[in-house]
């Protein structure tokens, strides 16, 4: 099937992107004696062979550095948000487009990974292309709404008063930059 997506292997080995070999070697270890096929208990092939292929791919420094160029694509697909800084005009209208694409990235995380819900603060400074500095004012706000919190592991993910207020104001703003692309001569 053309269509599947593809397998985020650092999900599979539930570690970060970021994850050292030692630590890489150290969970597969983990989760390769829990999902073999001969642990009566909680052994299960097919996540067995997933884990295996996971490993045989990150710890490999050759194939890791092959696998990290496609998943930054894929995952900058999967999670594409629209930033408009260089269309806004004043420093408010930039820090609602920072906003809105924080919220965007965190609901696109949530709908891709329920289980995975967070996103670390370096991840959103890359998709957003905004400094932490000017982030840690963004994320002051959206958690002081109840927009977003911080998880166990200082992953910030959205809330359901996130995802009402972006499903509220996403139009509103879809139509502002509509209008905006109208008006602007080309």
């Amino acid at each position: 099937m053309t269509d599947e997506r593809p397998i985020d292997y650092y999900e599979v080995l539930q570690i970060s992107p970021n994850a050292e070999p030692d630590t890489i070697h150290r969970i597969y270890r983990l989760l390769a004696q829990r999902f073999h096929p001969d642990n009566k208990e909680t052994g299960d092939a097919e996540r067995f062979r997933l884990i295996s292929e996971a490993y045989a791919v990150l710890s490999n420094p050759e194939k890791r550095a092959q696998y990290d160029v496609r998943y930054q694509q894929i995952r900058g697909e999967r999670m594409r948000v629209v930033t408009e800084g260089a269309k806004a005009r004043t420093e408010f209208e930039i820090e609602q487009m920072v906003r809105l694409t924080v919220l965007e990235a965190l609901y696109a995380q949530r709908r891709a990974n329920p289980n995975k819900p967070g996103i670390f603060d370096l991840d959103l400074e890359q998709l957003t292309g905004t400094s932490r500095e000017h982030l840690e004012f963004t994320f002051w706000y959206l958690i002081s709404r109840n927009l977003i919190r911080r998880g166990e592991s200082s992953q910030l993910m959205i809330t359901a008063e996130g995802v009402d207020y972006l499903e509220q104001h996403y139009e509103a703003n879809l139509m502002r930059r509509r209008l905006r692309e109208v008006n602007e001569p080309a």
